[in-house]
């Protein structure tokens, strides 16, 4: 990223921090308070409630771009990616992410080949680069995803339904500036003001 200090901070190359993250009505509701005493019997159904996340951090101003789906795979990846596309006119992307199998897809390969339309590296529209295999801390995004996580579950007897709990953690994310040290891991650049 260095080598591309400038085209960074004049906003040439947007750099994006991707992850993907699946809340599950069960994780939030997954505590109970009970005498020590006596044992507590809980009911549990395989039914689960699920809402799979899209989200990535602009490496540069800290926003995050967050989108739904109904689950993680090539196809809802592709949607991303053109979502962020279409969200930095006139920008290079610039993404790291990990190396879930859609991300590694014949699908995903063909959407970039068809993007980068042959261009040479330098002038690609999306270049993606994956972080070390099992190594979540490389990705800060995963700090935003454990807040927002853990601020959720502080109101998990307070939340009725899933679709309450999924409003709730979108409103965290939108309304939250998060600044964590690992967001300045990989250099810290500043927008260039004409």
């Amino acid at each position: 990223m260095a080598s591309r200090r400038e085209d960074i901070e004049t906003g040439l190359l947007r750099v994006l921090l991707l992850d993907e993250y699946h809340l599950l009505w069960g994780d939030s509701i997954g505590y109970v308070w009970g005498r020590t005493d006596q044992e507590i019997s809980i009911p549990i159904s395989n039914e689960r409630d699920k809402q799979t996340y899209y989200g990535a951090v602009d490496y540069l101003d800290q926003n995050l771009l967050l989108k739904t789906y109904d689950t993680a795979n090539s196809k809802n990846t592709i949607d991303y990616l053109s979502y962020l596309l279409k969200e930095s006119p006139n920008q290079q992307l610039l993404i790291f992410w990990d190396g879930a199998s859609y991300h590694r897809s014949k699908e995903i390969q063909n959407f970039l080949a068809s993007i980068n339309q042959g261009l040479p590296l330098e002038q690609w529209k999306i270049y993606c680069v994956r972080f070390a295999p099992n190594c979540p801390s490389q990705n800060p995004i995963e700090d935003v995803w454990l807040q927002a996580k853990t601020w959720v579950r502080r109101f998990c007897a307070l939340i009725p339904t899933f679709s309450h709990l999924k409003s709730m953690f979108e409103w965290f994310i939108k309304n939250t500036t998060f600044d964590f040290p690992s967001l300045q891991m990989y250099g810290a650049f500043s927008k260039i003001k004409y």
